[in-house]
This record gives structure tokens, sequence and C-alpha cells, in this order.
């Protein structure tokens, strides 16, 4: 993987200091761009089936399963991680999810962001594909 074209700027502060909603922001985009191409490496190339793929896996409900699975397979580091995005106040709220849901996502969004600007990308690939394996995508 070319580093450069994944780091062309740099974040503003050290990922561990950065706001855990800060590190959701950039995580929400990079797990979106992860899903699109793997929705895009299958057969099914219709738009619209594209679109219903790529929500079975970006949904607050379903990140928050992922990250249910990922739990015990965490280290302390990415658990701090997690905690600290759980616990972030964003003062919005979902739209197709209860809040526990809601904060689970927001909490697996901030650990992919801590791991892509941290650049732990094969830790992160590693996380990522558990997330897209077929009996846990949700129907």
């Amino acid at each position: 993987m070319n580093e450069l074209s994944l780091f062309s700027f740099a974040p503003a502060q050290e990922p561990k200091l950065m706001n855990p909603l800060v590190l959701a922001y950039i995580g929400d985009a990079f797990y979106e761009m992860f899903i699109r191409q793997f929705v895009v490496s299958q057969p099914n190339q219709r738009p619209n089936h594209l679109h219903r793929q790529s929500t079975r896996y970006v949904s607050a409900k379903a990140q928050s399963k992922a990250l249910t699975r990922l739990l015990p397979l965490l280290t302390e580091d990415e658990r701090y991680m997690v905690k600290r995005g759980r616990n972030a106040k964003s003062g919005t709220s979902a739209k197709n999810a209860d809040i526990l849901e809601y904060r689970h996502s927001t909490a697996f969004e901030c650990l992919v962001g801590y791991l892509y600007y941290t650049k732990q990308l094969e830790r992160l690939h590693e996380l990522l594909m558990i997330t897209i394996e077929p009996q846990h995508a949700e129907s």
C-alpha cells in the first residue's frame, strides 16, 4: 500500500489525544470506503444493489454488532479508544438505531479512525475483514 496516497494530510495532533468524535468522523469515512470497495468486488454491480449491500455493514446497528464481535480480540489500547468513542457526547442521534447502538457505532468508528491515523494498517485490515465475514453480515 502506498502510504503517501493514504496520508496526504496528517492530523493536527497526536491521534491518542484527538477528540474521539473527530476520530469517529474519519473512521466513518474510511469504513464506508472499505465497504464500498468490498461490495464493488462482488459480482452484482447494479447501483441499487450496491447501496443495499453497503448499508448492511455501515448502519449504526451493523457497526454496533461488528464492535461486539471485535471486542474480545482488541488490545488494551484499542479497548481504551473504544471506551472513549462510546462515551463521547455527539449532540446528535441516530435515525434508525437506539442510543446504545448509536454509541457503539461511534465507538467502532473511533477505533477505525484511531487505527487509521496511527498507521496500524495491517491491524485495521485484520479487524475490518472480520466485519465482512458472510455469517456476520446483517440480513
